[in-house]
């Protein structure tokens, strides 16, 4: 089996499914078409005798993959057309637990950037590398978003409440803090990545990942925040964290408080609620859910229009929310992003089984 839909290239070799995502002029940014096609190929793989085990990278050395190509949301969401954003939406989001389900190892290489949507394409796998190259985030917020792909599971999971703060201010993380927080399980050396790709492809073995996991070179900083970090994301509520670190006057409690700041109100609300109520039903289809009902109305009734405009479109990096503080955000404007969406909820095909 071989493929090379736009943006994806599809094999199998040896005794591994392949998958390499193909649009590093872009980072490698997912569109509608690519996550079609690795859906298709997964399920295919999945009783496939031949393939032991899946292994996802992408080409070029900047990127895994940025997120998703958000641009065209944006023009159509300009002529009231939000049904598009909804359909891609929902069938990334079937596909990210399709991985987090998937009945085969499932080998990520988490090389380079790795925001939004490339984290639900890797994190939720079995065997997670990143490299002193990578940088791992979810920046949603910053965009008038929340996280999404159901990293509010891996956010929720986190230790402490690094979940929150991550979320909050979309910090990146490196190797050493990836790992730290669930987002990854070892490192291995940029250099030594088409060897070990190599050794997979040959056995069919996960497990010789093992023998190339490194100690990060770059030590985290997660670690050293950790007490600081507990103290003020254990608030109730987003206007409480966001007084307590405007009163520290320390220099991460400013650091912090001006990152929270850069995003949406009404998503930075809206993420601390979703962290919250998936950590007392961790599972993925809860986390999808939730997400889901967020991003169905973010176009239409949030802030994604806005965030797009001045991260992609003008550039300004300068949005005008409706809301400024969270402070000022009324309860009721987050209380109706995440109700349920009635006929609208997001479902999967199998009727909430584990397996594909």
């Amino acid at each position: 089996m071989s493929a090379a839909t736009e943006g994806v290239l599809i094999r199998i070799e040896g005794r591994a499914g392949r998958i390499t995502l193909n649009r590093p002029q872009a980072l490698n940014a997912l569109t509608h078409g690519m996550v079609v096609a690795i859906e298709a190929a997964l399920r295919a793989w999945a009783s496939d005798d031949r393939v032991a085990l899946v292994v996802i990278d992408a080409a070029g050395d900047r990127a895994f993959c940025a997120g998703g190509d958000i641009a065209e949301l944006y023009r159509r969401g300009r002529v009231g057309d939000f049904a598009e954003g909804r359909r891609f939406w929902a069938e990334e989001y079937r596909l990210n637990r399709l991985i987090h389900h998937y009945p085969k190892p499932f080998v990520a290489l988490m090389d380079g950037i790795v925001m939004g949507g490339g984290v639900g394409m890797s994190a939720h796998g079995s065997h997670r590398i990143v490299t002193e190259r990578s940088m791992v985030a979810m920046p949603e917020c910053a965009i008038g978003l929340v996280p999404d792909v159901g990293a509010s599971l891996i956010l929720a999971a986190a230790p402490g409440h690094l979940g929150e703060y991550l979320g909050l201010t979309g910090f990146r993380m490196g190797a050493a803090d990836a790992i730290l927080a669930g987002f990854a399980d070892v490192a291995v050396a940029s250099d030594r990545l088409p060897e070990l790709v190599a050794r997979l492809v040959e056995i069919g073995d996960p497990g010789v990942t093992e023998i190339y996991a490194m100690t990060p070179a770059a030590a985290g900083v997660l670690a050293k925040r950790r007490a600081a970090i507990d103290r003020f994301f254990a608030a109730t509520d987003a206007a409480t964290i966001v007084a307590g670190l405007a009163a520290d006057g320390s220099d991460f409690a400013s650091e912090t408080l001006a990152a929270i700041r850069k995003g949406s109100p009404l998503s930075v609300a809206g993420t601390l609620a979703i962290i919250r109520a998936v950590r007392q039903d961790p599972t993925i289809e809860n986390a999808l859910r939730h997400e889901y009902r967020f991003t169905f109305r973010s176009q239409e009734y949030g802030d994604l229009q806005e965030g797009i405009r001045a991260a992609v479109i003008d550039k300004d990096r300068a949005p005008q929310w409706p809301v400024a503080r969270i402070e000022d955000l009324p309860p009721d404007s987050l209380a109706a992003m995440l109700a349920p969406l009635g006929d609208a909820e997001l479902t999967f095909e199998d009727n909430g089984e584990e397996q594909p």
